[in-house]
């Protein structure tokens, strides 16, 4: 069977740094995870039988990083965000990406008017409770906070294109979202095989009825 692989690229750096904090900011390092746990869904079993299928590609949707300035509402200090460790490392591993085989990047974009600030979660957590002051926040406890353009659609709109045009006769997504769900039900009604790989993350039961099966790949035997 035809493979095709779809990551979320968000997701999938957010579960790869909860499973390994240290390696949060290689990019060599999660671009190879990418490929290598994509490869992984190529080998399985179904009913007792080893099935080996071929590759059709891989597709990677992230977005281009936020490298506006923008001023800390707290301390009224400028912060360049084309410096920050964040966009460093996305440039990297968009390098990275393109160079690995049968891989193609699909990128989005960031919202300019749904990108602000805001508190952290235990500090506006301190602040409702009463436990700290309006003037007992600083600098270092507000953070930016961005959202993805596109991405969600590139997904969706690549899902229905796979299946319509017979490109795959499996398709794999890794991402923990369930706005795939009308494309899903698109590909199996068309007769595809839909995987859905949440990387260990927990999934609301009624998701099954969508897939025809659940399987995460991370972590594999090997050399890390």
């Amino acid at each position: 069977m035809r493979t095709a692989v779809l990551i979320d690229g968000a997701f999938f750096i957010k579960r790869i740094r909860y499973f390994e904090k240290h390696n949060a900011y290689d990019a060599k390092r999660i671009s190879s995870l990418a490929f290598r746990l994509s490869l992984l869904h190529l080998s399985q079993k179904i009913n007792g039988t080893k099935q080996h299928d071929s590759l059709y590609r891989i597709f990677f949707y992230d977005c281009a990083p936020l490298e506006k300035k923008m001023h800390n509402p707290v301390s009224k200090k400028l912060i360049d965000f084309s410096k920050s460790n964040e966009a460093v490392f996305r440039r990297e591993l968009h390098k990275e990406l393109i160079k690995q085989r049968k891989l193609a990047l699909r990128l989005g974009k960031l919202s300019d008017q749904l990108t602000h600030w805001r508190l952290k979660p235990d500090v506006m957590s301190k602040l409702l409770k009463g436990q700290i002051e309006r003037s007992d926040i600083t600098e270092n406890d507000v953070i930016i906070d961005v959202k993805q353009k596109g991405v969600d659609m590139r997904i969706a709109l690549d899902i229905a294109s796979i299946t319509l045009k017979k490109q795959a006769d499996r398709i794999v997504l890794i991402s923990g979202d369930s706005d795939f769900v009308p494309a899903a039900k698109l590909a199996r009604r068309e007769g595809i095989d839909f995987i859905l790989d949440p990387m260990w993350q927990n999934i609301p039961e009624d998701l099954f009825e969508h897939i025809d099966g659940l399987r995460s790949t991370y972590p594999f035997s090997g050399k890390r």
